[in-house]
């Protein structure tokens, strides 16, 4: 009888625990946002511009090219994570 009393006393305090674990209040809450990486551009120029001269419609006509430009970007911050605060949603 000895040993299902103590069972039946260990049971319920192994039941109990993580009711009684809880014991806070909270106070803030967050929400995990990603910040983008930040780059650095530069054009470097790939084609000059250029015209010509082309025979159409019985007629001389000169045709514009406008540069072309090469876009080249350099890393200069890395992205990363921080912590905004947010409304605490319920069940969390």
């Amino acid at each position: 009888m000895k040993k299902l009393t103590i069972a039946a006393i260990v049971a319920s305090a192994g039941f109990a625990a993580p009711a009684l674990a809880w014991e806070g209040k909270v106070i803030a809450c967050y929400d995990k946002v990603w910040v983008p990486a930040k780059y650095s551009t530069t054009h470097v120029p790939h084609q000059a511009a250029k015209t010509k001269w082309v025979y159409q419609n019985g007629q001389m006509v000169e045709i514009y090219y406008p540069a072309i430009m090469k876009e080249m970007k350099t890393l200069v911050k890395e992205g990363y994570y921080i912590k905004r605060k947010a409304p605490c949603r319920n069940g969390n």
